[in-house]
C-alpha cells in the first residue's frame, strides 16, 4: 500500500533519527514528508521504530494510507514524481 508519512519534531537530533528511519522505509519526497509502498509487516515494523525514537508530548508523525485510487489521484505541482515501485512491471 502506499503511505505519506510527515513528521513535525522540535528537537534535531530527534528529527534525525526519524529522518534516517524513514529513509530505511521509502522516498523523501519534502523535508519533512516521505512516501512509503509498504506491506502490512513493514509499516508494523516503521511504527514500532518510530515510537521507539517519538517524544509524544513534543512530536508529530502522521501516516496517511493511500488507496489505489487516491494514488492515482496525486497531483504534483512543480519538480518531483509519485513514489513507485520498479521492482514490478505489469504486461
Amino acid at each position: 500500500m502506499f503511505y505519506l508519512v510527515s513528521y513535525d519534531i522540535p528537537d534535531t537530533p530527534r528529527r534525525t533519527k526519524i529522518s534516517k528511519t524513514l529513509k530505511d522505509f521509502g522516498e523523501r519526497v519534502q523535508y519533512s514528508v516521505f512516501e512509503c509502498l509498504l506491506d502490512q509487516e513493514l509499516l508494523d515494523k516503521l511504527v514500532k521504530r518510530l515510537e521507539k525514537i517519538i517524544v509524544t508530548e513534543e512530536d508529530s508523525i502522521r501516516i496517511y494510507g493511500l488507496c489505489g485510487n487516491c494514488e492515482k489521484a496525486v497531483k504534483i505541482m512543480g519538480q518531483g514524481v509519485v513514489t513507485k515501485d520498479d521492482k514490478y512491471f505489469i504486461l
